[in-house]
């Protein structure tokens, strides 16, 4: 089994391996790269995206700065949103549905280290898939590490730390991120009045 098989199987793998380093060191250059694009140039950076990810929807916007670590294992779904400061560690797959939206300096940790001090000393690392479902919404400073699914309409509040699983149509939050109760039609009313004290 190569380093990277052993990576996308789940299993400790070897993260300064030549071929692993050449992709994290090509993946630091794309990143740079795609943060020196200037702003108003929205179809440029789309282009760069759709380019560079393993699948994208047409509609896709990533704020800068973004960074990414290899980007083929990345894929988006339609009407896709990041805004600034949005990092994803794609040590194993990061799969995203439609019309999904992340606030600022939020983080998709699909690669983890051993808890082991000699593993670790060693360079050994693991990788595990994340997968966020469709009209998801995610509030900033939202970490998200790997292992974890996202269900469909989900709600994730700002500052929250995601370590398992969260199911479909719920708002959640916290630190370990856990369910706080399910989504229904009045959660919107208090916006339609506007701001009141």
């Amino acid at each position: 089994m190569t380093e990277e098989q052993k990576a996308l199987a789940g299993l400790f793998y070897q993260a300064d391996e030549p071929e692993l380093e050449k992709e994290r060191i090509r993946s630091q250059e794309l990143s740079f790269d795609y943060n020196q694009i200037r702003p108003a140039d929205r179809a440029g950076r789309a282009a760069y995206l759709k380019r560079e990810f393993g699948k994208t929807g047409e509609r896709i916007r990533i704020e800068q700065p973004f960074h990414c670590d290899f980007w083929k294992r990345v894929s988006v779904g339609e009407d896709f949103f990041a805004n600034y400061n949005f990092t994803i560690l794609a040590g194993n797959y990061v799969t995203i549905g439609d019309h999904v939206m992340f606030g600022p300096n939020c983080g998709i940790y699909a690669a983890g280290h051993p808890f082991s001090v000699e593993e670790r000393n060693s360079w050994l690392e693991y990788a595990w898939p994340v997968t966020i479902g469709n009209n998801v919404w995610i509030g900033g400073h939202v970490s998200i590490v790997g292992g974890v699914t996202i269900g469909d309409n989900s709600i994730i509040a700002a500052g929250s730390v995601v370590t398992k699983d969260i199911p479909a149509n719920v708002l959640a939050g916290g630190n370990p991120c856990r369910v706080i109760r399910e989504l229904t039609p009045e959660d919107d009313e208090k916006y339609k009045r506007g701001y009141q004290k």
